[in-house]
């Protein structure tokens, strides 16, 4: 659920825009349509349906360099097999599995090698050059590209806001769905909070709970409890999502899955934020209103175990992993 920016020098044979303008530093290979081919040839017709309509599913992959100088893939297994079954919902079918799709990004970031930690996007999409209101009867691929990503957000304390703009509802685009097209909502809100000088933006539900923010999943800390939206919630289940999930209960706290109310956020002695991107981010405030303990001793402990985790520290968590 990331947008990108610049990060490092440009690359002349793999070039792309930035999301503030500015020219992004992308590997010089590209998985496309079923090969892999050099970035600058990874091209669409602008009759792509997926161009006009948004009917897309993508994912974002982080590849994290490990303390023995190597590099590994975060949940890359997981990504794809979402991926996949995301695909349904646009009824997308590819003839690549989740296996298959792993082992092809492998072999992408070894050829655009890298001392850097990667950001993998792959994305399926309808490729018919279509104009048609439609999903079926049309052709289905599936492209990979990478770049290198260090923080997305600063991970010691964000300053966020309330968005004015709710969350897109299951109802009407599937928000679990991580479908390309919706995240023009996501684009509404985060645009209007950095305009107003903050970090963030965290979206309600049309009832008012708290739904997610505008690229990434929302808990909060209560007297040592931690709790997050359920995905009933207009929420994406993220993959960091269960994987903090895992780790909060590993280190010993409790942990609860329900409907959150505005005002808690505003009370809470912790609130943080997690994500593929943003990794696990303290929240230091909520609408200039100062959080309790910003970064405080629960975040502090999941972030400790979560990036010894990535960088392969922590042998408990080997199966997170998957070596270039």
């Amino acid at each position: 659920m990331v947008g990108v920016s610049v990060l490092g020098a440009v690359r002349p044979a793999g070039q792309a825009a930035g999301s503030d303008g500015a020219r992004l530093a992308v590997g010089e290979w590209a998985y496309f349509e079923g090969r892999i081919v050099p970035f600058r040839d990874a091209t669409v017709s602008i009759a792509t349906h997926a161009l006009n309509y948004g009917t897309s599913i993508f994912e974002g992959i982080r590849a994290y360099r490990q303390d023995d100088g190597g590099l590994a893939l975060l949940f890359a297994l997981e990504h794809y097999r979402r991926l996949l079954r995301n695909g349904r919902l646009l009824r997308a079918s590819v003839p690549e599995t989740a296996e298959r799709l792993v082992d092809i990004t492998v072999e992408l970031l070894r050829r655009n090698g890298t001392s850097e930690d990667q950001y993998v996007r792959p994305l399926l999409y309808k490729s018919a050059s279509s104009i048609r209101l439609q999903l079926s009867g049309l052709d289905d691929r599936i492209s990979i590209f990478s770049f290198p990503l260090g923080d997305y957000v600063p991970t010691d304390g964000l300053r966020v806001t309330i968005s004015a703009w709710q969350r897109v509802d299951d109802n009407a685009v599937p928000a679990r769905g991580k479908i390309s097209g919706s995240y023009v909502n996501a684009c509404l809100a985060v645009e209007d909070a950095k305009s107003a000088g903050y970090g963030e933006a965290i979206l309600l539900t049309s009832d008012g709970h708290v739904a997610e923010v505008s690229s990434a999943n929302l808990f909060v800390v209560h007297d040592g409890v931690l709790a997050t939206p359920p995905v009933s919630d207009d929420v994406l289940p993220g993959i960091t999502r269960n994987a903090v999930l895992g780790l909060a209960r590993d280190l010993g706290y409790p942990v609860s899955e329900r409907r959150i109310d505005r005002t808690e956020l505003y009370t809470a002695d912790e609130v943080l934020i997690t994500g593929t991107g943003v990794q696990i981010a303290a929240v230091a405030s909520i609408d200039d209103r100062p959080v309790g303990q910003p970064g405080g001793p629960v975040t502090s402990r999941l972030q400790e175990a979560y990036f010894a985790a990535v960088r392969g520290r922590h042998p408990g968590y080997q199966g997170w992993l998957t070596r270039v």
